[in-house]
């Protein structure tokens, strides 16, 4: 995870007395992680960047609603909601642009592996990286949103309530399903996993 802004707070302030140059540094910070949860959820490159781009547009926009506490949670929102925005438009008008799914050539693809991996690990290790993936992607958006907040960026329970607008204990709830839900995916798929991660039945 990246590291966080010391002087943040301060840059806060500044970008909302209209400081443009502190409200860059604070997309510097953040835009790749902003790219990485859109993709996440959208899955295609373009409409991840756009997505991206239109939440610091939107947060820029919005500053004086900001009212403290966590700045990544509040941005974070901002991203989800325009990401569903567009699913939903989406499922309105659904294509079928194969290059757009998982595993199509706009699909930047799993992450790249640790340089200390031998090459057949480091197969292994996307194999997995990619089933894991595609077992999120077949989550309810609920569960699917909050695996992704909790799991990938690491973020609190407090931040996801805040992101999400559910209370802590429909988080921790959506949290567990989705998690039970992502094994249960594994599990039906063990066969296509390389042995040393495929997961084991009890009676085995």
């Amino acid at each position: 995870m990246a590291s966080e802004l010391s002087n943040e707070p301060a840059l806060i302030a500044a970008a909302r007395r209209g400081n443009l140059n502190a409200f860059n540094t604070l997309v510097l910070h953040y835009q790749d992680r902003v790219y990485s949860f859109a993709y996440r959820i959208l899955g295609e490159s373009a409409a991840s960047a756009d997505a991206a781009q239109e939440a610091f547009i939107t947060a820029y926009r919005r500053l004086d609603t900001y009212r403290g506490g966590s700045f990544r949670a509040w941005l974070f929102r901002i991203v989800s909601n325009l990401c569903y925005d567009e699913l939903r438009r989406r499922r309105r008008r659904p294509t079928s642009a194969l290059d757009d799914l998982p595993g199509g050539e706009t699909d930047d693809g799993p992450a790249i592996p640790a340089a200390d991996l031998t090459p057949e690990q480091a197969v292994q290790q996307r194999e997995l990286l990619r089933a894991i993936e595609q077992c999120i992607d077949g989550l309810q958006m609920d569960q699917r949103l909050v695996i992704l907040l909790s799991d990938v960026e690491g973020m609190n329970y407090q931040e996801i309530a805040e992101i999400t607008g559910a209370n802590l204990g429909t988080v921790k709830s959506r949290l567990s399903r989705a998690r039970s839900g992502v094994r249960s995916c594994l599990q039906a798929v063990k066969e296509l996993l390389p042995s040393s991660y495929r997961l084991k039945d009890k009676s085995e």
